[in-house]
């Protein structure tokens, strides 16, 4: 079969997009664009790196609850954007656990981590952990582990397919991933303001009953994901037995807002039910 409702990234104000739904199973339900073409991901990055941080955590390199970061800060903190760690600087602007403060320093700070644990760069360790185990063969992280990660639909959608079922980690590892970490802890989230709780897992975004949100509106409270100032986002949904990926080269801004909920919204009509 095919998801005819894909092609509505056609619609989108970029110059090139490019979008594809898998099952857990790995089944491909329906691709549009160039699914084979590099874009940047902008924060998409994150739940990669993060994948690589729980097979370091499995394998024992590292605890999630043992100190990395700023003082007082932990592993799981890292991961879960409660370090207290600013944005995109590395200074401590809360204690930790005590607010959501979603930190690109956060994730480069888990990455050197992991780097000195296992003595190994962090862009070699995910390649190792994640990437070559799952024939992400158009993928590499170049830079920061928050933000500099390159990948196409095609290799996307083989990381979906793992988080959804997974084989390189425990299952009770993902389901950890996928569960709200500090709960009721607020704090914005870039491009959608302040929410109250803003739920997230260790490296994913988990969507609840946030308003307004990337998703759609008929996306499941359990979806989780992430989305890039790239113009890039994954989200799963366990209650629709899928995950959907979409790359562009045009930047995260109102156009995004306005059509990637309808987008999702859209897609979900359109799947079998699982």
């Amino acid at each position: 079969m095919s998801l005819h409702n894909l092609a509505l990234i056609e619609n989108w104000p970029v110059p090139t997009a490019a979008a594809g739904v898998v099952r857990a199973d790995g089944t491909v339900l329906g691709t549009h664009g160039p699914t084979t073409r590099p874009f940047p991901l902008a924060s998409v990055t994150k739940p990669l790196a993060a994948y690589a941080a729980l097979v370091a955590y499995e394998e024992g390199a590292v605890e999630l609850d043992e100190p990395a970061g700023p003082p007082g800060s932990t592993v799981r903190h890292l991961l879960a954007h409660t370090s207290g760690l600013a944005f995109d600087e590395h200074r401590v602007t809360a204690p930790p656990g005590e607010r959501r403060l979603y930190s690109n320093a956060g994730f480069e700070q888990l990455g050197d981590h992991i780097a000195k644990a296992t003595e190994i760069e962090f862009a070699e360790y995910l390649h190792q952990a994640v990437l070559a185990p799952l024939g992400m063969n158009s993928t590499s992280l170049n830079g920061s582990p928050a933000k500099d990660g390159v990948s196409t639909v095609e290799d996307l959608l083989l990381f979906a397919a793992e988080v959804q079922a997974p084989r390189l980690l425990d299952p009770r590892t993902v389901a950890e991933a996928m569960t709200v970490q500090y709960p009721g802890t607020k704090g914005v989230l870039p491009g959608y303001g302040h929410q109250n709780p803003n739920d997230w897992g260790l490296g994913f975004e988990i969507r609840d009953s946030k308003s307004p949100h990337w998703t759609g509106s008929s996306s499941s409270p359990r979806t989780f994901g992430h989305f890039g100032q790239s113009g890039t986002f994954l989200w799963v949904d366990p209650a629709a037995g899928a995950a959907c990926v979409a790359l562009t080269d045009r930047a995260f801004g109102p156009w995004a807002v306005e059509a990637w909920p309808p987008f999702t919204d859209a897609v979900l009509a359109e799947l079998p039910t699982p």
